[in-house]
């Protein structure tokens, strides 16, 4: 549905159908045979992914500039250009088994609330752009969440385009392969406003039938890499009150993982989601284990308490167990609250249209996590199937996603002024 530019803002909305069209078109770009999508960060699959979403973009009135790290910013005018730019935006990249929406709504949103704009021949007073961020998911290449990280100068764009996936190329590379090594300059201080939609990625919007989730802020992360050294032997021969099982420690560290999580319950979360087990022969006793370590919460204080107990049970663990255990943080994100006055707007938003909504905390990592260090920051969730994200499977309900946009639309129409 749309409105002439003499109907009410507030009776504005977006075109669900188009919308979803944009989704499955984008799909099929990368489509595995489970209905999934694999798009990996700077392939030939998403140059195809960026050129769809360029000409989607010029289709809407945009003038496109594309940095260093091939963040890609698609910009329609305002009255006003000399204001900071009212953003939204996400990624388009994918993990080798993921879905039609992770990222690439938050994208399509954007660009559907400006076909919106101008089939209502409406004009902001600021600018509003959509951005396409690069190697959001980590997958190909390390960093995660690399083009907005180098956006907001978290990484030097040097460092960022010296990093080479696992067959030896290159970000520089790759980007000048696809063709997208840019050389615009976009500065984070131009940006007044940042909004990202997004699939929840998580059960509680669906547990609670509820279909906006005013996104608060995120979780804090400390992730680690952690290995137990003790010595391998003789599965047979070798008493048990004399074994120095590197597996057995683990599994008592695995446990107190889980169980310090729960001893911060209900915003704190505990991982073990990697575990490399040496050497791996059913009649020998384990002599090491490499695993790793992903704790997250919402407050530091509350961060620092559970490393703070992994550190100690795991000498008890390892005392215990005649075993060295060596513990290395690799990855630390402060929790990150997003601005009251965006949050405020996302939920304005939810109750003008007459949508259910419902405060929740981010679990995940996003764009967004890095925007809200240089401007007033916001999220809007949806509902995804079960909450499951990173999988093939990933579903969403059409109505869900329009409902999304149209929070998204009218959120960005309050901060760029009419």
């Amino acid at each position: 549905m749309s409105v002439t530019a003499l109907a009410p803002i507030t009776a504005l909305r977006v075109n669900g159908e188009r919308l979803w069209q944009a989704l499955m078109a984008l799909a099929k770009i990368g489509a595995t045979p489970k209905g999934g999508v694999c798009r990996l960060a700077l392939t030939e699959l998403d140059r195809q992914g960026r050129d769809y979403f360029v000409a989607q973009a010029k289709s809407a009135g945009c003038t496109i500039r594309i940095d260093a790290v091939g963040n890609i910013f698609a910009r329609r005018a305002g009255r006003n250009n000399d204001l900071p730019a009212v953003m939204t935006g996400s990624h388009i990249d994918t993990q080798p088994t993921g879905g039609k929406f992770d990222g690439n709504y938050g994208v399509l949103a954007g660009i559907e609330v400006l076909h919106t704009l101008n089939d209502a021949g409406i004009e902001t007073e600021a600018p509003l752009e959509v951005v396409v961020w690069t190697n959001e998911e980590g997958s190909r290449f390390v960093p995660v969440m690399m083009g907005s990280g180098a956006f907001i100068g978290e990484f030097k764009t040097d460092f960022i385009l010296e990093q080479k996936d696992r067959e030896g190329i290159s970000v520089g590379e790759a980007l000048t392969s696809i063709g997208y090594a840019g050389t615009d300059t976009v500065n984070p201080k131009s940006v007044g406003a940042y909004f990202e939609a997004h699939i929840e990625q998580g059960p509680v919007l669906e547990a609670h039938d509820i279909t906006i989730g005013v996104v608060t802020g995120a979780l804090g992360q400390r992730w680690f890499d952690v290995v137990i050294t003790g010595s391998e032997a003789h599965a047979g021969p070798t008493p048990m009150a004399l074994r120095q099982d590197a597996l057995l420690a683990a599994s008592h560290m695995i446990q107190l993982i889980n169980q310090t999580a729960l001893d911060h319950a209900p915003n704190a979360r505990g991982t073990v989601g990697m575990l490399d087990n040496y050497p791996n022969s059913r009649n020998v006793i384990p002599g090491t284990v490499k695993m790793s370590v992903d704790f997250r919460a919402d407050s530091d204080e509350t961060l620092s308490k559970m490393v703070e107990t992994l550190h100690a049970k795991a000498q008890d663990i390892a005392k215990k167990g005649k075993v060295k255990i060596d513990i290395t943080q690799v990855v630390y994100f402060p929790p990150q609250a997003f601005a009251k006055e965006l949050v405020n707007a996302v939920r304005n938003g939810a109750k003008s249209i007459g949508l259910s909504e419902m405060n929740v905390v981010s679990g995940a990592g996003h764009d967004a996590v890095y925007m809200a260090r240089v401007a007033p920051t916001a999220m809007i969730f949806v509902p995804c199937k079960d909450g499951i994200s990173h999988n093939e499977i990933e579903d969403a309900q059409p109505e869900h996603l329009e409902a999304g946009c149209n929070v998204l639309l009218h959120a960005m129409l309050e901060r760029a002024g009419t």
